[in-house]
C-alpha cells in the first residue's frame, strides 16, 4: 500500500495544479498565457515539473487587485437583517388579511349550515320548504 503513496501524491498535485490553473482568472496568470500553462501542467505533470512551476511561478499569489471584483456599493452599505416572523410587520399584516378571509368563509359556512338545519327541521315537521 505504501508503494502507491508517491504515485497518489504526484497525481493529487497534478490534479490540484490543473484545476487551480483552470479556475484562475486570466489577469492573475503570470509569465505565460493560461493555455500554455495548462499544456505545461499536463505534459510535465508526471515528473512534477509542470505543477510545481505553476504553483511557484504561474499564478500571482497575493492580494488581488480590485478590478470590479468587490461587491457593488449597494451591497457594501446594505446589511440584510433577519427579522423574526412575529416581529415582521408585513408578515403580521398578511396573517390578519388571511384571518379576515377565513372568518368570512367560516361565517358563510355557518349560515349555510343553519339554513340546511332549518330546512331539515321543516321537512321533519312536514312543512313545505320556503323559497328564499
Amino acid at each position: 500500500m505504501i508503494r502507491y503513496l508517491p504515485f497518489l501524491l504526484v497525481l493529487a498535485l497534478w490534479i490540484y495544479a490543473f484545476i487551480d490553473c483552470l479556475n484562475t482568472p486570466e489577469e492573475q496568470v503570470r509569465g505565460l498565457p493560461k493555455v500554455v500553462w495548462v499544456i505545461v501542467i499536463l505534459l510535465f505533470g508526471e515528473v512534477l515539473v509542470g505543477p510545481i512551476a505553476w504553483l511557484v511561478a504561474g499564478r500571482y499569489r497575493g492580494p488581488v487587485p480590485a478590478a470590479g471584483s468587490t461587491p457593488a456599493e449597494w451591497h457594501r452599505n446594505h446589511r440584510a437583517q433577519f427579522v423574526a416572523p412575529d416581529d415582521n410587520p408585513e408578515f403580521l399584516k398578511s396573517l390578519k388579511e388571511e384571518n379576515k378571509k377565513d372568518e368570512a368563509l367560516l361565517k358563510d359556512w355557518e349560515a349555510d349550515l343553519r339554513r340546511r338545519e332549518e330546512e331539515l327541521r321543516r321537512r321533519e315537521r312536514g312543512e313545505e320548504p320556503r323559497a328564499d
